[in-house]
């Protein structure tokens, strides 16, 4: 029903939010002080899918996500499924939507840079999954078509299309002790497109360029 979605506006007090902005991974990636406003992102689909994060006393507390139709708000702590309290921001908050299907919430952490990714499928029989060692777009030095999401194991880096659900890699040629609240000391840079993984990567104690040939829009899964 939309009137679900209305309601939800309406009483949260939601509102919209553009990805984007830049940061010093240096120092704090955003603004730790203080989330004031609901985060929220809708889909562009006849049923309205939409994400949202609504904040309490300056953190981000619980994630909403739903649809038109769907018939139920889902909804879970934020700070229960992390096991941590992170600050965050708008700016550095990214949404990517497989139509109704489910989406992908990108942020990062504001005061480490570490990454996250969860993905959120609306289907209410399904359970969320949450990856705390992503390379996200969403800092600065790292590309990556807007198609695709990235994350590591420390000794390889995965490729994920978001709406095909194939799922490519490479490897660093052995394990890298990479602390993903610093990644930079360990992965200064990435280009990923459906074609191409390139990572620029200390590799004992040495900066190399790694480079391979994928094609994840051919693959079916």
């Amino acid at each position: 029903m939309r009137l679900l979605t209305l309601f939800c506006i309406g009483l949260l007090g939601l509102t919209h939010s553009h990805c984007g902005g830049s940061g010093n991974t240096s120092a704090p990636l955003c603004d730790t002080t203080c989330l004031k406003d609901t985060i929220r992102f809708v889909a562009d689909h006849p049923t309205v899918p939409m994400v949202a994060i609504v904040p309490n006393e300056c953190r981000p507390d619980t994630l909403l996500w739903s649809y038109d139709g769907l018939g139920v708000l889902r909804k879970i702590s934020l700070k229960f499924i992390l096991k941590k309290d992170i600050p965050l921001q708008a700016s550095h908050t990214r949404c990517i939507f497989d139509g109704n299907k489910k989406a992908w919430l990108l942020f990062n952490d504001c005061s480490t840079g570490r990454g996250y990714q969860i993905k959120l499928p609306f289907d209410k029989r399904e359970s969320i999954s949450i990856r705390n060692k992503s390379i996200n777009a969403i800092d600065p030095k790292f590309n990556i078509d807007p198609k695709l999401i990235a994350y590591t194991d420390q000794g390889n880096i995965f490729v994920e299309h978001t709406q095909k659900g194939t799922l490519t890699m490479m490897t660093f040629r052995e394990e890298l002790p990479i602390d993903h609240d610093h990644i930079h000391e360990y992965i200064d840079s990435v280009n990923i497109t459906s074609q191409r993984i390139w990572v620029r990567i200390k590799i004992q104690n040495k900066w190399e360029e790694l480079e391979k040939r994928i094609d994840l829009e051919s693959i079916d899964k």
